[in-house]
């Protein structure tokens, strides 16, 4: 195959002699609209068959652990998973590239997100989530309501959004900024209100809740999905209220990317390590059922292999 040097309207390939044309090269990047649909897309290549797959899961995998204590602080350590990125981006990166973090807007972003995250191990741990496997972390009990939770809950919430802001910020003014918004300051001017109703984010709030509630009472045991219903507020809700001004700004390609890293990350992090070993669980009447089915039974009954009491309930806390 001989590759020819593409004129201005098409790429044409030569083989064998004969002349193909080829799809033409894109001109410019697709719309904010239109790129927001694609991300969509992509994390549903991978949803959508890993929550079919889920689906036939009829009975769960029992881990034999025969030692009550198989990982020793073991989720305390896999937080290095976003400490590391922090310290190398943070510190390494963007500072051999010259790229400023805007101090002012990234601090009162974290300040935003971190006491959500924190909020829902605050006010909804013991509905959701069990903590079986007690010398996989410090055994510092951090406050919430009905009882104590892992201090490593409330780090993974802190150091989470900071590894994921940096991470985005560095695929944005480095890696991909040839995707970012050219003036952001002229863009920022033509704003004429932040605050602009997005119906698309609602109806696809209510759908996706609508459809949780009928899985889990055709599919599931009893209760309600109460995890996935506060996953899906907090998500959509302001994306409803900002996300037609928003969607202009955001470097799409990176954000892509940003969602699969954590995807990887959690995929790792949870299905073969903290499920496993107990480092936490869900509650199987506030899980949606596609979870439980899955990983969640897994958790309860190598949580109850492992011989280990609840956090919440242990001693020490």
């Amino acid at each position: 195959m001989k590759w020819l040097p593409p004129n201005e309207t098409e790429s044409r390939a030569l083989i064998v002699g004969v002349q193909f044309p080829l799809i033409s090269m894109p001109r410019s990047s697709p719309s904010p609209k239109r790129s927001a649909w694609i991300v969509m897309a992509m994390f549903a290549m991978i949803a959508v068959p890993a929550g079919i797959t889920l689906h036939t899961v009829k009975t769960a995998a029992v881990a034999q652990i025969s030692n009550t204590n198989p990982t020793p602080y073991g989720y305390t350590w896999s937080l290095l998973l976003f400490i590391i990125p922090i310290v190398v981006i943070g510190w390494w990166f963007l500072p051999s590239e010259g790229i400023e973090i805007p101090q002012r807007a990234f601090w009162r972003t974290i300040w935003v997100l971190v006491p959500l995250g924190a909020g829902l191990d605050f006010f909804f741990a013991h509905h959701f989530f069990f903590f079986p496997n007690v010398g996989a972390t410090l055994g510092i009990g951090g406050p919430a309501l009905g009882g104590s939770v892992p201090i490593e809950e409330y780090i993974f919430y802190f150091t989470g959004f900071i590894a994921i802001l940096l991470i985005y910020i560095w695929l944005d003014e480095y890696w991909l900024s040839a995707y970012n918004v050219p003036d952001y300051k002229g863009e920022s001017e033509q704003i004429r209100r932040l605050l602009q109703f997005h119906p698309s984010s609602l109806f696809a709030g209510i759908a996706l809740l609508a459809a949780a509630i009928l899985y889990k009472k055709f599919h599931s045991p009893g209760g309600f999905p109460g995890y996935f219903a506060v996953l899906v507020l907090g998500g959509l809700v302001p994306s409803a209220s900002f996300f037609p001004t928003a969607r202009r700004f955001i470097n799409w390609p990176a954000f892509s990317l940003t969602v699969f890293m954590i995807l990887l990350i959690s995929m790792f992090w949870e299905a073969t390590l903290a499920v496993p070993y107990g480092w936490w669980g869900y509650q199987q009447e506030a899980d949606d059922g596609i979870i439980y089915r899955g990983v969640g039974e897994l958790a309860h009954r190598s949580g109850a292999g492992l011989d280990c009491r609840y956090l919440r309930n242990d001693d020490r806390l």
